[in-house]
C-alpha cells in the first residue's frame, strides 16, 4: 500500500444508519410526509373522479391509468406529477440545510470527526441517510396515489405503466437530490443554518414552476426563471411579429436551451414523456413536423431513450455541486 492509498472506510455506513434512524424519527419527516401525502391524494382524487367518468367510453384506452400521475381537474390547479416538481424540493432543502452547519452549531462536529472514521465519511454518510429517507417519502407517496387510483378506478396497471411510474419515481428522486446538494452545499458554506436554508429557499423560488400553476400548464418555466429565459433569448435572437419561421424557431431553441439549465424544466421534460407514452418529443415542435408525424405510442425503452440527456443532466448536477461541497468542507478547519 502506497503512501497515497488508504484502507477501505465504512464509517460513512455508520454515518449513514445513524442519520437515516433520526430522520425517521424526527418532526421534519412526519410533518414532510403529511404535507406531500395530502396534496398527492387531493390531486389525484379529483383527476380519479374525471377519469372515471369516461372511463366507460375510454375501455382499452392505452396509458388511461398513467393520466392519474399528469392531468389537473379543478378545484385541484396542479397535477400529481407537477405537484412533486414544486414541492419535492422542499425535502431535499428540509434535510440538507443543517446537515453540516448544525452540527457546529451544536458544538458536535469536533467529536464526530475525532471518532475513528475519515472526515469525509461524515458527509457522505449524511448525505447518503437523507437521500434514503427522501426515497422512502417519495416511494409511500407515489403508493398512495397508486392504490388511491386504482381504488377509485378500477383498472389495474399494465406492466409498462407500473415501469414508467418506478422510472419517473427514480427520476424525481434523482431531481430531489440535486436540491439535496445544494441544501448540503448551503450547509457546508454557510455558518448558520438559518442562512444556509433561506439561500436554498431563494434558489426554490425563483426556479419553482409557479408560471405552470398560474396558467394551468403541464410545463414551463420558473416565477423569476422565466423571465430571465425571454430576456437572454430576446436579445440574443431576437423575434418580433415581423419575424420569420427560422428567427421564431431559433428564439424558442435558444429559449429552451436556457430554461434547460434549469433542473425544474429537466425533470418536467422527463416526467412528461415517462408519464405520456404519446409525447414524441420534448423540444421545438413545428407546425410542418407535426403534420407530417406518424402518431403511435412509445415504448417504455423510447421514451427513457428521449429523455436520457435531462436525466444526465440532473445526476451530473447533483455530483458537480456535492463534490464542491465535499471539496469545501475538507479544506474547513474544525475546531473544539
Amino acid at each position: 500500500m502506497t503512501m497515497t492509498e488508504r484502507p477501505a472506510s465504512q464509517g460513512w455506513v455508520i454515518v449513514a444508519r445513524k442519520e437515516f434512524a433520526d430522520h425517521l424519527l424526527s418532526v421534519r419527516f412526519i410533518v414532510l410526509l403529511i404535507v406531500l401525502g395530502l396534496v398527492a391524494a387531493a390531486a389525484v382524487y379529483t383527476t380519479a373522479e374525471a377519469v372515471r367518468d369516461i372511463a366507460g367510453d375510454a375501455v382499452g384506452t392505452p396509458s388511461l391509468f398513467l393520466r392519474l400521475f399528469t392531468v389537473n381537474i379543478d378545484p385541484v390547479p396542479l397535477s400529481f406529477f407537477l405537484a412533486m416538481a414544486f414541492l419535492a424540493p422542499l425535502l431535499g432543502i428540509a434535510f440538507g440545510f443543517d446537515a453540516i452547519n448544525g452540527e457546529r452549531s451544536r458544538g458536535t462536529l469536533p467529536r464526530l470527526v475525532s471518532q475513528p472514521i475519515y472526515r469525509d465519511d461524515v458527509i457522505n454518510g449524511k448525505f447518503a441517510a437523507a437521500l434514503g429517507v427522501i426515497s422512502v417519502i417519495l416511494l409511500a407517496v407515489t403508493g398512495v396515489v397508486a392504490g388511491l387510483g386504482v381504488f377509485r378506478l378500477g383498472i389495474v396497471p399494465s406492466a409498462s405503466e407500473v415501469l414508467r411510474v418506478l422510472l419517473w419515481l427514480l427520476v424525481t428522486v434523482i431531481y430531489v437530490g440535486v436540491w439535496l446538494a445544494f441544501a448540503t452545499f448551503s450547509s457546508v458554506a454557510l455558518r448558520r443554518a438559518a442562512t444556509a436554508a433561506l439561500l436554498a429557499i431563494a434558489v426554490w423560488v425563483v426556479l419553482a414552476p409557479v408560471d405552470d400553476i398560474l396558467n394551468d400548464e403541464s410545463a414551463g418555466t420558473g416565477l423569476f426563471w422565466g423571465f430571465v429565459t425571454e430576456v437572454v433569448s430576446d436579445t440574443l435572437a431576437p423575434a418580433d411579429q415581423s419575424a420569420t419561421l427560422e428567427e421564431a424557431v431559433a428564439n424558442a431553441e435558444l429559449q429552451q436551451a436556457i430554461d434547460r439549465l434549469s433542473p425544474v424544466r429537466l425533470y418536467q421534460d422527463a416526467s412528461v414523456a415517462l408519464l405520456n407514452p404519446e409525447v414524441r418529443s420534448v423540444g421545438v415542435v413545428t407546425a410542418l413536423q407535426i403534420d407530417r408525424a406518424v402518431f403511435s405510442n412509445l415504448t417504455v425503452t423510447q421514451s427513457l431513450l428521449l429523455v436520457w440527456s435531462q436525466v444526465v443532466g440532473m445526476v451530473a448536477v447533483t455530483v458537480v455541486i456535492f463534490a464542491v461541497s465535499y471539496m469545501v468542507f475538507m479544506r474547513q478547519e474544525i475546531r473544539a
